[in-house]
């Protein structure tokens, strides 16, 4: 089982079983200063965080990972160089880059392509594989036809996609990607932070549903989705 939590713009807090067994809490780009956020940096204080994954490092995905990491002692993951920024920052990290199967303690992860830019190494996506849950980020991308490959080689039950357009995968785009990723579930994001990425989620859902047996949720700040 897996609970989703959004927290605004591309940042997620999910909790999943890991492969010993045990509830593993991750943050993926959690830029927790974002305008529509449901926390605050000061909420991290008293939490267990285990991992923290970090896809590319421009501010709103680099975002407060490294405080949080000082504050929970959580490990930071992410490609080469944004590791070693991190642990030069003292915090502890995991490295890694674009290709196979990283085994971290109790999950699995794969750091996937993204078409994006990023100032310290190449950005990426990220598949995270718990006991009996597969999720996967697409971080901040364009839509690439080797998306079929993540869907076929991962099987992702939740997919969390891009629809803001201007930097990103607009909705056209989203939803050709859905459609080749196959996912149980995907829950937008990265819309409706800014001006030029504002967007209604809604027609995504209304694209996706009616083309493929797909379900879209969409998640307000601060809501929360189990799986199964």
């Amino acid at each position: 089982m897996a609970i989703i939590k959004y927290l605004g713009h591309a940042a997620f807090e999910i909790v999943l079983t890991g492969l010993d067994g045990a509830e593993k809490t991750i943050l993926i780009d959690p830029w927790i200063n974002n305008p529509n956020s449901p926390v605050k940096l000061e909420d991290y204080k008293n939490r267990k965080i285990d991992y923290i994954f970090v896809t590319h490092d421009h501010g709103d995905h680099l975002g407060n990972a490294i405080d949080i990491a000082k504050l929970t002692g959580a490990k930071l993951v992410g490609i080469f160089e944004i590791a070693l920024y991190a642990q030069e920052q003292g915090v502890k990290t995991v490295d890694g880059n674009i290709g196979g199967r990283l085994r971290i303690d109790d999950i699995y992860a794969v750091l996937t392509p993204a078409y994006h830019s990023s100032n310290r190494g190449a950005p990426t996506g990220v598949v995270i594989s718990g006991k009996d849950v597969t999720v996967y980020h697409a971080g901040d991308t364009g839509l690439f036809c080797e998306m079929s490959l993540i869907g076929e080689l991962y099987q992702p039950d939740i997919a969390l996609l891009p629809i803001g357009g201007h930097y990103t995968m607009g909705v056209k785009e989203a939803v050709k990607a859905v459609q080749m990723i196959r996912p149980k579930i995907a829950i937008p994001m990265h819309y409706n932070t800014f001006p030029p990425i504002r967007t209604n989620p809604e027609e995504f859902k209304k694209l996706v549903e009616s083309t493929t047996p797909i379900k879209v949720v969409i998640l307000k700040p601060g809501e929360t989705l189990a799986y199964p």
